[in-house]
């Protein structure tokens, strides 16, 4: 005849406990139990119970409906070259960090722009239509943000610099014959000498001297020599 096994039933004590870090009640033992004290499973039953699964047929793409399709009117893509193209001149997408000036006369600044080089080019858009006037944009002393009607040429390159944080006050051309550091830069380059100051800004050129042609200080970085200058950048720029 046979015996059922009969598991022995452990009873459990209840202990009481008090908060933490508080009470008397004592030190609490783990019951120990001789493992393993379930049977493991057998992988026989359990891949009777959940036979492996057929993958799902794939659903075959949904046609494309008359809502795909562009819009009455839409422009081509042919055409959305075409304006980049005019926009920025050449071929579109061939120097993502070079800006393009706008109808306005002013930069439009590449998307790939530093946060610094943002705030220089705003800058320099604040001022780029404003008259020439000899020793404008240096009424004010160091320290102070300063504004005028009309900006010289060092003037007008040291509102720029100073709203990307370069400058505490406006600096002569001469002055800026030594600022930053030796050199062109990524984005920035200052030319200057004793007599005149001007930049190139992703480039584009910013410079006074051709304000009266085309009534903006920015222009074709090309148009012009630069033999005579001293050649500096900012610092990160």
């Amino acid at each position: 005849m046979l015996r059922r096994a009969v598991l022995p039933v452990v009873l459990l004590a209840c202990v009481p406990l008090t908060a933490c870090g508080g009470g008397d009640a004592g030190e609490v033992h783990a019951w120990g139990v001789a493992a393993p004290y379930l049977p493991p499973p057998d992988p026989s039953v359990i891949a009777r119970a959940h036979p492996a699964a057929t993958p799902a047929p794939t659903a075959p793409a949904p046609a494309t409906s008359p809502d795909d399709a562009p819009a009455a009117g839409a422009p081509s893509d042919a055409q959305v070259e075409a304006d980049l193209e005019h926009a920025y001149g050449g071929k579109a997408g061939t120097d993502l960090d070079q800006a393009a000036i706008d109808d306005n006369g002013l930069a439009i600044i590449p998307e790939t722009a530093p946060h610094k080089l943002v705030a220089l080019m705003h800058a320099a858009n604040d001022v780029a239509r404003k008259p020439y006037v000899y020793g404008g944009g240096h009424g004010r002393t160091a320290g102070e943000i300063w504004t005028d009607s009309a900006y010289d040429c060092s003037g007008s390159v040291s509102y720029a610099l100073a709203a990307a944080g370069y400058l505490d006050g406006p600096q002569v051309s001469g002055a800026l014959m030594t600022f930053g550091k030796p050199g062109p830069g990524k984005w920035v380059t200052i030319y200057a000498n004793g007599g005149h100051a001007f930049m190139v800004v992703a480039g584009l050129r910013f410079d006074t001297s051709g304000r009266q042609v085309t009534g903006t200080r920015w222009q074709s970085a090309d148009a012009r020599s630069y033999a005579g200058f001293a050649v500096r950048h900012p610092p990160g720029l």
